[in-house]
């Protein structure tokens, strides 16, 4: 008997969608947080990731790992594609827009025959590996491999002239034009990139529950991953981890510690929104860069000589 007998794959599972979960977190925090783009629709990627893979592999019997590959390309260049509406929509009318999209998008996926409508796809094979299942522990170990090359690469996008250029388009994207930033490619660029990352996280989903439908791309699903990556910080790799980290897991504590005789767990998800909400209120109020950033608020001290008339305006 090994020390895998031991392991709960319950524990297992949840550290897997936790990872699959920081994934799609990542994509939305490099296409919001470091690019400006603000993105309600980020559950159409992750749908469209999950589906591409989903179909090659169940379907039409495309090799796992190569139905993978397809899957990040086929949403790194409909990202693109949806991505060109941010050319010319900002802030409140760009959220709007792709909320839009990923309303859409759900719709597609619970109609399509293509997509086997409100049924979904089943019997998603697992990928092998020297001919052997990879599940458990190994499937784990492959998630945490693709997590780690993820964030080495959004280190390095992020580190580089891209990354400058995408800050200065989220701060000033009239100044960013004015220092001869190709603004158009920059801000595609981040969607489609984004979008990758969210296929990523797609397709990994799908083939560790076997199972595909549009339930797990609502839009739910984009608020829930925004909300994340707000309150962990946005623009940081460290805060997409603390806050996918944080509320993906505290639910989970609810199921381990079986606090079912406090609250009625049929009821879990409406008491997620709620504790989200309640998070990303006070997060705004009090460290608006996020749970990253906590540690350098400062309690303001006012100076009893200085009040309000007191000032030399004239100085």
């Amino acid at each position: 008997m090994s020390l895998l007998d031991f392991i709960n794959p319950y524990y297992i599972d949840i550290l897997i969608f936790l990872v699959i979960n920081i994934l799609l977190g990542l994509g939305l925090n490099l296409t919001t947080g470091f690019a400006g783009q603000v993105s309600l629709g980020h559950a159409a990627f992750y749908g469209i990731g999950a589906y591409t893979s989903a179909i090659l592999s169940a379907n039409y019997g495309v090799n796992v790992w190569i139905s993978m590959l397809i899957a990040v390309v086929v949403t790194f260049l409909l990202g693109a594609l949806l991505g060109l509406p941010s050319l010319r929509l900002r802030d409140d009318f760009l959220a709007i827009t792709t909320l839009g999209l990923g309303l859409v998008a759900h719709s597609f996926f619970n109609n399509s025959q293509l997509t086997g409508g409100a049924y979904g796809i089943n019997s998603i094979p697992a990928p092998l590996f020297f001919g052997i299942e990879v599940e458990n522990v190994g499937y784990l170990l492959f998630v945490v491999l693709a997590l780690i090359a993820a964030i080495y690469i959004m280190r390095k996008i992020t580190r580089s002239r891209i990354g400058r250029a995408w800050v200065t388009i989220r701060e000033d994207e009239t100044v960013a034009q004015s220092m001869g930033i190709n603004t158009m490619y920059y801000k595609v660029l981040a969607f489609a990139i984004g979008a990758a990352f969210a296929g990523v996280a797609g397709a990994l989903f799908a083939h560790k529950i076997y199972f595909v439908n549009a339930d797990s791309f609502t839009f739910t699903t984009s608020a829930t991953i925004l909300s994340m990556i707000v309150i962990g910080g946005l623009g940081s790799i460290r805060g997409t981890l603390l806050g996918v980290t944080l509320l993906y897991t505290i639910p989970e504590l609810f199921h381990i510690f079986d606090v079912g005789n406090l609250l009625n767990l049929n009821y879990l998800d409406n008491y997620k929104m709620i504790l989200y909400g309640l998070l990303m209120v006070l997060v705004m109020r009090y460290s608006p860069k996020g749970l990253i950033d906590i540690k350098n608020i400062k309690t303001k001290k006012i100076n009893p000589a200085v009040k309000s008339g007191d000032q030399n305006v004239g100085s």
